[in-house]
């Protein structure tokens, strides 16, 4: 991994980086190019669904109007969501064979689909020349590939970021540095409450990559084919132990404050909404595509910081990964059509001079050093990120999780709920973890 993490570096210092799912749609901008005579059999509508912002939303809705432009037998019906909905919705388009054509693919979801036949091999397109992959590492096609097939094509590569206020922090002469241990950053939150009242925001909601990613820095993987890789619940305790002195201590947000927001949402994140310290965070816990969506949701005249997660041994902790993939769906009638669309996003200089690597930066090498003249400051920011402070102290990304393992993220996620409201203590959600965790990952995927 840290051969491919210096390749992608070399790539990116060169340039400044369901037919029956119901997901809200777009107000795709009239054109002329939409204003085509009656369909014929030549005709192709493909649904093309993704979670994200607003930000998000809108680049890639106009690539698809482009697409369409240059294609007039293509139109696309363009789904998004929030994350949460979006794999529930998903869930229940896969239980009746409802799939949209192009899907956008989460690199711990890919086993599960994969393994559930689900998506289409993509391999036969790249040797057909349908999907161009020449301008990408091996490593990161690697990464959208299983049992020797390749499901996914990678849309970016980022790394997970703790986005923070620097505006506040400055003002208060508080300084963040990159690299914090589990234990500076707790003094670092304790600090910031005391002098200004914000609070810390730990990705509550979805604790299920943080968990993760602490337990890298106790040199533990966290699932393991039929088990948790922990060894007793006295491990998972270090991570619930973290919201409950946080609670405890004041210094924590309440979790009463996400009983109207959709905790998934940058728009509704306590770092760039709330009325008050008291329903504010400092911190959001995302990863460093996301930077441009923080900004863009934030109040005015408020500057974002970018640094990494905490952990007891960052460089264990920290990796580089595939932001997202893009996968066909067993259930596309046109496959071949919904290919040449990825291989459109992964090569087309165009199409990628709107999207500017807001879902991480440009697999394609090729396409990486073409848009870099256009790219703004945040996400020279977010290069400089990349390359400066994760690639030189990071370690191989985990294997994607066993599919089972969905069940134990929500498991995670319920646990630090009750513990956040008072309902149990760490070394009670630690066990429950471990026991439940353990029995659902036993049984198999």
């Amino acid at each position: 991994m840290k051969r491919i993490a210096l390749i992608i570096v070399c790539f990116l210092v060169m340039f400044v980086f369901t037919a029956c799912i119901t997901i809200p749609q777009t107000t795709p901008d009239a054109s002329n190019a939409n204003e085509t005579e009656p369909p014929t059999e030549n005709d192709v509508e493909l649904i093309f669904t993704w979670w994200g912002n607003q930000t998000r939303n809108e680049r890639t809705q106009a690539i698809l109007d482009m697409y369409t432009e240059m294609n007039p037998n293509v139109k696309f019906d363009a789904q998004f969501a929030e994350w949460a909905d979006y794999w529930n919705k998903l869930a229940t388009a896969s239980a009746a064979h409802n799939l949209p054509d192009i899907i956008q693919m989460d690199y711990k979801y890919i086993r599960q689909y994969v393994n559930n036949d689900l998506l289409v091999d993509l391999s036969p397109y790249t040797q057909s020349g349908a999907l161009d992959l020449s301008d990408v590492d091996e490593g990161i096609i690697a990464s959208g590939s299983l049992n020797n097939k390749l499901y996914a094509i990678c849309a970016g590569v980022n790394a997970p970021a703790l986005v923070y206020n620097k505006t506040l922090l400055n003002e208060n002469g508080i300084t963040v540095k990159d690299n914090l241990t589990i234990d500076e950053f707790v003094d670092l939150c304790r600090e910031i409450y005391e002098a200004t009242g914000y609070k810390s925001n730990l990705a509550y909601g979805i604790g299920e990559g943080f968990i993760e990613y602490l337990m890298r820095g106790y040199n533990i993987q966290l699932f393991e084919d039929d088990r948790l890789g922990v060894e007793s619940p006295a491990d998972l305790e270090k991570f619930f132990t973290l919201y409950e002195n946080g609670m405890n201590e004041g210094w924590h947000v309440h979790p009463s404050i996400f009983a109207e927001r959709t905790i998934s949402s940058i728009e509704q994140d306590p770092l760039v909404y709330g009325t008050s310290p008291e329903t504010r965070s400092w911190c959001g816990f995302n990863t460093s595509n996301q930077l441009n969506a923080y900004k863009n949701a934030a109040p005015e005249g408020i500057e974002l910081g970018i640094t990494t997660w905490p952990s007891p041994d960052p460089k264990s902790s920290n990796y580089l990964k595939p932001s997202q993939f893009f996968s066909v769906s067993v259930d596309s009638k046109h496959p071949e059509e919904a290919a040449k669309v990825i291989d459109y996003i992964t090569n087309s200089v165009e199409c990628n001079e709107i999207l500017l690597g807001e879902r991480g930066v440009p697999a394609s090498s090729k396409i990486a050093d073409s848009i870099a003249p256009l790219l703004d400051s945040t996400n020279k920011q977010i290069i400089s990120y990349i390359n400066n402070v994760v690639t030189p102290n990071c370690s191989a990304i985990n294997p994607p999780a066993p599919d089972s393992a969905i069940e134990v993220f929500t498991i995670i996620n319920e646990l630090e709920e009750k513990l956040c409201y008072g309902q149990l203590t760490a070394k009670e959600a630690a066990e429950e973890l471990f026991a439940k965790g353990n029995e659902i990952l036993s049984k198999g995927n």
